[in-house]
């Protein structure tokens, strides 16, 4: 097995997960917990197929898929932040809310292939260099586009007066809410923006890695998103490590299954997403682990601020 390859492959599956674990990080330090991650990621993953195959363009696509996130979670933010519904039991039917429509919009684009993939990027002239070129500079634009925001998100959160906004969002809204900041609208942006993040991981898959549709592609891949950003306790530097970690795994048993040479039981993979989503909703459950973890001591928590 080569090794530069499997670390090459191992970036490209991570970034999926990264662009969606993002898209948790900034809502859940907002303080909602949005279990429809993996609808979200599927509604991006249908629509950036079905644009880039009706205009031909991948950049058309991918801001479509975006949008698409954008709108599915502006949704699920009038659900849990305006009626103030319960988040666990909303995200849930907003996950399953999404796997339904992702189906059904692509019931006709089932095993078609994308006519192009359009311009995503071309491989650098620096991925002749020996090792690192091939891991690093043989990425196309998106790759890098997710690593870059994770580097702004860390910047935003910890050296800027909004990310010290969006800190006190998650930990506590009532000290906003006397400051005169509005708390609803602030819980509204974060969970729209980070939609749109989560779509875009969706798209990648669908548009750039795997240019095909299929059913449920995203595989348990947002459930993964969303142990990464409590197991990294809301941090993007860990994340950013955990979706490699993730990466490199999936990698593995893509490559292992091909050659015969796995020593992993593929099966044991696959149930991966669903035990680690077991985890995540023990660990939110229990205070004294979501306070070994550091969670937003609001996450999960509708805001009232009549009760305040």
């Amino acid at each position: 097995m080569n090794i530069e390859l499997l670390f090459a492959a191992a970036i490209v599956s991570a970034t999926p997960i990264l662009f969606a674990a993002l898209g948790q990080l900034l809502t859940e330090r907002a303080g909602v917990l949005n279990l429809g991650i993996e609808g979200t990621m599927l509604v991006g993953a249908v629509c950036g197929f079905v644009m880039t195959f009706a205009l031909g363009s991948t950049a058309i696509g991918l801001v479509g898929a975006a949008l698409c996130g954008a709108l599915f979670s502006a949704a699920f933010a009038f659900c849990v932040v305006t009626l103030r519904l319960d988040q666990v039991v909303t995200g849930l039917a907003f996950s399953i809310l999404g796997s339904g429509l992702s189906a059904f919009v692509g019931q006709s684009y089932v095993g078609k292939a994308l006519p192009t993939r359009g311009p995503v990027g071309e491989a650098s002239p620096l991925a002749d260099i020996p090792g690192l070129g091939i891991i690093v500079f043989s990425q196309d634009t998106m790759v890098f586009l997710a690593f870059a925001i994770a580097a702004f998100i860390a910047f935003y959160l910890h050296k800027t007066r909004p990310g010290l906004i969006l800190r006190t969002l998650g930990e506590s809204p009532e000290t906003l809410d006397s400051l005169g900041i509005t708390v609803v609208g602030l819980r509204y942006a974060y969970i729209i923006a980070g939609g749109a993040l989560i779509a875009l991981g969706g798209a990648y898959l669908s548009v750039i890695n795997t240019p095909t549709w299929v059913e449920n592609m995203t595989a348990g891949r947002g459930w993964i998103a969303l142990a990464i950003v409590i197991f990294a306790s809301w941090r993007p530097g860990w994340v950013v490590f955990g979706a490699l970690l993730f990466g490199l795994v999936d990698a593995y048993r893509f490559r292992a299954q091909a050659s015969g040479q796995a020593f992993i039981d593929p099966h044991f993979l696959n149930m991966l997403p669903y035990a680690t989503t077991l985890i995540v909703l023990i660990v939110m459950s229990r205070p004294g682990l979501r306070a070994r973890l550091r969670a937003p001591a609001a996450l999960g928590i509708a805001y009232d601020r009549e009760k305040r």
